[in-house]
């Protein structure tokens, strides 16, 4: 059998992009020419690969199945077959997806961004929000790092522990607690609370603590991101319970106040991981050398 590698690079891009028109326009080929490949493809698989359903075109369970093994195929292909080079970062041009918690964002993100322009002014960041569920993005490719208090458990993603966060009280200046000697566990509990939580969570570790010494706190809002939470603060007497840098890094422009946590929690590690397929990938292993420096000196101030 003879197989052109040129098929799996047009696979690849039609289980990415969903339709002809989209991979046509991800390889700079004409649309007739990728419908000609999907041909061929679907000829050598003996499988339909896309179909149409309405207006757009479907996958097959086979096309799903064997997705991220072409990516990871097409990948090792690409390696083999391209030279190795040095980098040159002043000509480097290239988008990275990055996923990072907000905080790390709002910690991290500007000191990471310089360092990049800097060093490659060609090369742009995206910054997207993290998901309320499991996405797969990081192992297809669309996402390039992530960073969170998550370690990845899949033998694919690698991760790097680059930091560590440590808990505060976040309330309004003016606020009952800011006026008395020691916010002692009982007075934290018998607060009323606002959390951060992409899924809505009402409860988290913090609660755990609290249950071991008999007590529960009353959290009556969620919000989905820290801004929007501080914001909760800083108009009532909720308690806020943050990272220490996010709230030194908002309390000069919010009216904040940071009191110590009365609880004992071990620090939370702040963790960044990318796929195993951008190992060798010279840009890439710049971008996450950057991206360590960032991160270690943002989780260095939590």
């Amino acid at each position: 059998m003879q197989l052109d590698l040129n098929l799996l690079a047009a696979l690849d891009a039609l289980l990415e992009e969903g339709s002809v028109a989209g991979a046509a326009a991800r390889m700079h080929v004409t649309a007739p020419a990728m419908s000609r490949s999907l041909g061929r493809i679907r000829r050598t698989t003996g499988d339909q690969i896309l179909v149409r359903t309405g207006r757009t075109m479907t996958p097959t369970p086979y096309a799903i199945a064997v997705r991220e093994q072409v990516h990871e195929l097409l990948h090792q292909v690409q390696g083999v077959l391209a030279p190795s080079r040095e980098l040159d970062l002043a000509s480097l041009e290239r988008t990275f997806t990055l996923r990072w918690h907000d905080s790390l964002v709002a910690l991290s993100g500007p000191a990471l961004l310089a360092a990049v322009r800097k060093e490659a002014p060609g090369v742009r960041l995206r910054f997207i929000a993290e998901s309320s569920i499991d996405t797969p993005e990081l192992r297809r490719g669309e996402v390039d790092l992530e960073a969170n208090a998550n370690r990845p458990g899949a033998p694919d993603i690698r991760a790097e522990n680059v930091g560590e966060t440590r808990l505060v009280i976040v309330v309004r200046n003016g606020h009952p607690l800011t006026r008395v000697k020691t916010v002692t566990a009982q007075r934290y509990a018998a607060a009323e609370h606002v959390t951060v939580s992409r899924r809505g969570s009402l409860s988290n570790a913090l609660d755990d603590a609290l249950a071991q010494l008999g007590l529960t706190r009353r959290v009556v809002a969620t919000a989905p991101t820290e801004a929007a939470a501080l914001e909760f603060a800083r108009a009532s007497d909720l308690l806020l319970s943050l990272p220490e840098a996010t709230t030194r890094s908002a309390a000069a422009d919010l009216g904040l106040v940071a009191l110590p946590l009365p609880l004992e929690l071990p620090s939370a590690p702040v963790y960044l991981s990318w796929h195993q397929r951008y190992d060798t990938d010279h840009a890439h292993a710049w971008l996450r050398g950057l991206a360590r420096t960032a991160l270690a000196v943002g989780g260095a101030a939590l």
